[in-house]
C-alpha cells in the first residue's frame, strides 16, 4: 500500500483541528508527514513523537477507542425538509447537507411560506392564519382548511428547528474554541504555510481537546514534552515559521513579539466578538437558572453543560485577550475594564472528595463571586477596573498576576507526556473494550442505574 502524500497528511492534519482525536494519533500523523517530505529530525523530536505515536491506535493491537474522535454536531433539518418537499410546489429535493445550513433551511421556509401567504416570523396559530375568505382571495381557495394548517403547522416547527440548529451550532462553535482556541478558524493555506508549524499547531490543538478526568485534583496541563519539542522546531527556523498561525493557538510573548502589529490586531478584534458571543451564552444560562456564586456546586435544575462549555471558552478567550492586549501595549485597557475569570460548575460528589482529601473550595471561587458578573462588565452596566480585582484578590489571598486575574497567563512549563486515558463520563478505564461497554449499560452517567446494575450482575 502506497505511503499517503505530505498534502495529503496536510489535510488530515488540518482537519483535525474542528475535531478530538486523541494526542498519540495526532503525533502518529505528524511522524508520518515528516518521514513522507524525507525530513531529518533531530533527537529530540524524533524521541517525543515516538513516545506518543508508541500508544496510537495504528500501534495498538485493538485499533480501537470507545470514544468519539468528533465534537457532537447538532441533528440537521433534514427531514423537516424532505416533508416540505412533499408538501410545497417550490421547495425542491434538497441534498442532505442543506439540512445543516441555516441559511438554506431559512430559505426554504420563507419560499414555502410564499405559496401560502404567510410572512417568515407569522408563527401564531390562532392569528397569523388566513381564513377561507383571506385563502380565497390570496388565491388559494384549492387548498383545504387541513391542508392549509397542515403547511402552516410545519413552517411554524421548521422555525422553531431553525432557532434551535442556530443554536447549537453556536454552541459547538464555542465548545470547540474553548478547547482549540481559534485552530478551527485557521485556513488550510496558512495552516500549511510552513510544515513544522502545521505539526506543533496540530498536536497543540489534539492535546487541548483532550477530555477533563474525575479527579480532586488539577487536570492534565496542554503544553507537554512533545509540544515543547515541536515548538523547539519552531524556534530553531524562525523565518519559516508562520508565528501569525502559531498565534491563534499559544499566544505566549514570545510567539506575539513575532506577529506584526495589524496581524495582532486582527485577532484582537476577533477575540473581542468572541469574548461577547460567550458572555450572552452565559447570561442566558444564568437567566434560565441562577447558579450557587459562592460555592459554584451544581444543584438541581443547573445546566452544568452549557455553562461549563462556555465558562471554558470565556476563560481561553480571555486569556488570548489579555494577552495581545499586552503585547500591543494596551495593559492600560485593564485598568478600566478586567473582567474576570468564570470558574466550572462542580458536581457535589468531587466538591465532597476534594473537602474528605483536606482540600477546599478552589480560591479563586471566592474572587469570582465577588466580582460583577462578565455580561454586565461588557455591557457596561458594572465597572470591573483592575483596581478592584486587585483589591478582591488581596482579601481572599490570591497572587492577581500569577493567577492571571489582571495579566497574562504565565508561561506554562512542559510536562511530561502520559497516555490519552479512555473515559466513561470522566471516570479513565484502562480498557477501551470495557469502556464502551460500561457506557452503554449507563454506568457512571447518574442515569438507569438501576438498569445498569441488573445488567452488569
Amino acid at each position: 500500500m502506497p505511503s499517503p502524500a505530505p498534502e495529503q497528511l496536510l489535510r488530515e492534519l488540518h482537519a483535525s483541528l474542528t475535531l478530538r482525536k486523541r494526542p498519540e494519533d495526532v503525533a502518529r500523523l505528524i511522524q508520518d508527514l515528516y518521514a513522507a517530505q524525507g525530513t531529518d529530525l533531530d533527537a529530540a523530536t524524533e524521541t517525543a513523537l515516538a513516545k506518543a505515536a508508541e500508544h496510537s491506535l495504528r500501534n495498538l493491537w485493538h485499533g480501537y477507542t470507545s470514544m468519539r474522535e468528533e465534537f457532537a454536531r447538532p441533528v440537521g433539518a433534514q427531514r423537516q425538509l424532505a416533508r416540505a418537499a412533499s408538501l410545497f410546489v417550490s421547495v425542491p429535493e434538497l441534498p442532505d447537507d442543506a439540512g445543516d445550513d441555516p441559511a438554506r433551511v431559512e430559505a426554504v421556509i420563507r419560499r414555502a411560506g410564499e405559496e401560502i401567504g404567510r410572512a417568515y416570523g407569522q408563527n401564531d396559530f390562532g392569528l397569523d392564519r388566513r381564513n377561507r375568505a383571506e385563502r380565497t382571495a390570496a388565491g388559494l381557495g384549492e387548498i383545504s382548511k387541513r391542508q392549509y394548517n397542515k403547511r402552516f403547522r410545519l413552517l411554524r416547527r421548521m422555525e422553531a428547528k431553525l432557532a434551535r440548529l442556530v443554536h447549537e451550532q453556536s454552541r459547538r462553535e464555542v465548545t470547540i474554541t474553548g478547547k482549540g482556541a481559534l485552530a478551527r478558524a485557521l485556513p488550510y493555506g496558512l495552516f500549511a504555510t510552513d510544515t513544522d508549524t502545521a505539526a506543533f499547531i496540530a498536536y497543540i490543538t489534539a492535546r487541548g481537546c483532550m477530555r477533563s478526568v474525575f479527579t480532586n485534583g488539577r487536570q492534565r496541563q496542554v503544553y507537554d514534552e512533545v509540544a515543547e519539542a515541536l515548538f523547539q522546531r519552531l524556534r530553531n527556523g524562525p523565518t519559516r515559521t508562520c508565528w501569525y498561525a502559531v498565534a491563534h493557538v499559544h499566544p505566549t510573548a514570545e510567539v506575539l513579539a513575532q506577529v506584526s502589529d495589524q496581524d495582532l490586531t486582527q485577532l484582537l478584534v476577533q477575540w473581542n466578538r468572541f469574548l461577547r458571543k460567550v458572555a450572552g451564552l452565559l447570561e442566558d444560562a444564568w437567566n434560565r437558572h441562577p447558579l450557587e456564586r459562592d460555592t459554584m456546586i451544581v444543584r438541581c435544575g443547573d445546566d452544568s453543560s452549557t455553562w461549563n462549555q462556555a465558562a471554558q471558552a470565556w476563560n481561553t478567550a480571555r486569556a488570548h485577550w489579555f494577552a495581545l492586549l499586552s503585547e500591543l501595549g494596551h495593559d492600560e485597557v485593564l485598568d478600566r475594564i478586567c473582567p474576570g475569570k468564570v470558574p466550572r460548575l462542580m458536581a457535589a460528589d468531587v466538591a465532597y472528595w476534594h473537602r474528605m482529601s483536606g482540600g477546599g473550595l478552589h480560591p479563586d471561587t471566592y474572587v469570582w463571586a465577588e466580582l460583577p458578573l462578565p455580561w454586565e462588565v461588557l455591557r457596561g452596566e458594572k465597572e470591573c477596573p483592575r483596581s478592584l480585582v486587585e483589591a478582591v484578590c488581596a482579601r481572599h489571598r490570591v497572587d492577581p498576576t500569577a493567577g492571571a486575574w489582571t495579566a497574562p497567563r504565565p508561561v506554562a512549563e512542559a510536562v511530561d507526556f502520559r497516555r490519552t486515558p479512555e473515559t466513561v463520563h470522566g471516570v479513565a478505564v484502562a480498557d477501551p473494550l470495557m469502556a464502551g461497554a460500561l457506557r452503554s449499560a449507563g454506568v457512571f452517567s447518574g442515569k438507569d442505574k438501576r438498569a445498569a446494575a441488573q445488567e452488569w450482575t
